[in-house]
């Protein structure tokens, strides 16, 4: 079928280009043909007309030299006999015979009479071929001007044929083909109601019965694709309200898509007044969405549970924001159209969470006194007037000591833990000196820093802006982060702990010399229970965990920076 079209077209084009090349030449052969003629009457002037001027002129000159040169004689009888072979006019023959005749009586009677009737004779040949020279001049001006005017009446009309063609072979073409077009175009914006009518046009006609046939194809599959659509529409809303978590859907201008009833529920709002509605607007009567919506637009690392009154209970959600972006087919273009917004109920794990601070920290005040009553006695068996021990035992009251002591730190960690998770961690700050904070560490490490030969070197500044901290809280991270130090530290080996300032953040650090922690721990290490694994160093994995907390309540934080093989330096920062 498209193959037809084309051959019409060309068709078209090949007697348009066809009608406009036969053109050229006749209008081109014309040209010749005239151009010919005038050539020929042109040539004639020259080839007749101008020899008979050239041999009379000759014989004039030798005519005045007559009577004193013989050889004039010869060069008018050589001339004259030319101009006899070249006769061209109707009256040169009668005028030629005159001059001969009048040549002959000079020949026998030589005077000045004679050959001024011989002079004479040659004036009226010399007249006769100039009149016809200009005879022949006029006849061809007159063929130059019946050239031109041909050449120009079937210039003309060739440039109106070729107009025409310029007018109506395009419009013939480029008709259909925008309509073509333009059909197309309205296809392409989902008017599928559109028909192309070009039935004049009967090159396209097989193309306008196709494209209406597909037009008509198309709205029947856009029929069955709309009810298809508002299946899965209805789909999609049935699992979004069977999720028993509350979920909400926002596009990319934070309208409300969609919502759950448990989301509604836990908003107390109704269907019909959120679907399709700014997010932004409900919220300015909505605590709880108001707080969503902050958090959406200026999310913050740390998020605490939500904490929710519903159905007569409280519960506790995460909330976990989803963006949603759409692809169009290439990897890495994607597109931003909206968010999700997902409660997760973590009541259940609240719940655990609280009975095991409650236990832990019910656990850690029991354990106090077994503690206190094992420290006593071994205080008691120390003291010699109980009675003296002897070596063995000695070492067994020693290895109670060290048990006890480190059963008494668990404890005393296990307790800032809960005071930490229960929110009942109380802050006594005041204006303290970093040195202060470093001396105190450095004393509550001296007898375990002997112990395992470390050297430990200070780096203080001169000049350096106090804190407003809890000292005991403060004192108490760096003591176990240069105790973690020497633990980690080998054989007389050294540690470097101080203090710097770097405008207004004061930064104190521990650093060490042992083999490192890899980075991939570097976070980790700050996790409850966390040990990097491969370490020999007994804890309970809550020091680190411990401080960050109460470093953080500061508004301060704590990072390491640490490489394999080259030891670790352990940073605490506060604003001044």
């Amino acid at each position: 079928m498209l193959q037809s079209v084309s051959l019409k077209i060309k068709t078209k084009l090949t007697y348009g280009i066809g009608l406009l090349f036969a053109m050229i030449v006749l209008l081109g052969g014309l040209s010749v043909q005239n151009i010919y003629r005038m050539s020929a009457d042109t040539q004639n002037i020259l080839a007749d007309n101008y020899n008979t001027l050239l041999y009379s002129r000759r014989m004039l000159d030798a005519l005045e030299r007559i009577k004193t040169d013989p050889v004039a004689r010869t060069e008018f009888e050589k001339n004259l006999n030319l101009q006899k072979e070249n006769i061209t006019e109707v009256d040169e023959n009668v005028a030629t015979t005159h001059l001969v005749t009048q040549y002959e009586s000079m020949k026998k009677d030589m005077n000045d009479v004679s050959i001024q009737r011989v002079r004479m004779a040659l004036n009226e040949v010399m007249s006769l071929n100039m009149a016809s020279i200009y005879r022949k001049s006029q006849v061809a001006e007159h063929t130059a001007h019946e050239a031109l005017l041909w050449i120009c009446i079937l210039g003309i009309i060739c440039i109106l044929i070729a107009f025409a063609f310029l007018i109506r072979l395009p419009r013939s073409i480029n008709t259909p083909i925008r309509k073509l077009t333009d059909g197309i175009m309205e296809i392409a914006n989902h008017n599928y109601e559109k028909r192309l009518d070009l039935g004049k046009y009967e090159e396209f006609a097989a193309v306008a019965n196709s494209f209406n046939r597909m037009a008509e194809r198309l709205t029947e599959y856009r029929k069955s694709t709309l009810a298809d659509i508002i299946q899965g529409k209805k789909y999609i809303e049935a699992i979004v309200n069977s999720i028993t978590e509350p979920i909400i859907g926002l596009d990319g201008n934070r309208k409300i898509l969609f919502a759950n009833d448990v989301a509604l529920t836990i908003l107390n709002l109704k269907r019909e007044n959120v679907i399709g509605k700014s997010a932004a607007e409900l919220a300015l009567k909505n605590d709880l969405l108001r707080r969503l919506v902050r958090e959406l637009v200026q999310p913050d690392e740390k998020k605490e549970p939500l904490k929710i009154y519903a159905d007569n209970k409280e519960s506790y959600f995460k909330v976990q924001y989803i963006p949603i972006h759409l692809t169009d087919g290439q990897k890495d273009v994607s597109q931003y159209v909206g968010d999700v917004i997902l409660l997760k109920n973590i009541t259940e794990f609240k719940e655990l969470d609280s009975a095991k601070t409650t236990f832990i920290s019910t656990i850690s005040h029991e354990l106090k006194t077994p503690i206190s009553a094992i420290m006593m006695s071994l205080k008691l068996l120390e003291d010699q007037r109980v009675g003296d021990m002897n070596n063995e035992q000695r070492a067994l009251a020693e290895s109670i000591k060290e048990s006890s002591d480190r059963l008494l730190e668990i404890t005393g960690e296990l307790l800032k833990m809960t005071q930490v998770e229960t929110g009942k961690l109380q802050l006594n700050p005041k204006i303290t000196k970093p040195i202060e904070l470093i001396d105190y560490a450095i004393k509550a490490n001296r007898v375990q820093a002997e112990r395992f030969g470390c050297h430990i070197e200070v780096e203080y500044p001169e000049k350096i802006s106090k804190l407003f901290v809890d000292s005991e809280k403060i004192a108490w991270v760096l003591t176990n982060l240069l105790s973690n130090a020497i633990h980690y530290t080998p054989e007389n080996g050294r540690i470097i702990i101080g203090a710097r300032q770097e405008g207004k953040v004061v930064e104190i650090f521990v650093r060490d010399f042992g083999k490192g922690i890899d980075p991939r721990y570097h976070q980790s290490i700050f996790d409850r229970y966390f040990r990097v694994p491969g370490t020999k160093v007994q804890g309970s994995g809550l020091g680190l965990a411990i401080s960050k907390d109460f470093v953080e309540a500061h508004g301060g934080t704590i990072r390491v920076e640490s490489e394999i093989g080259k030891g670790s330096t352990f940073i605490v920062s506060f604003n001044v």
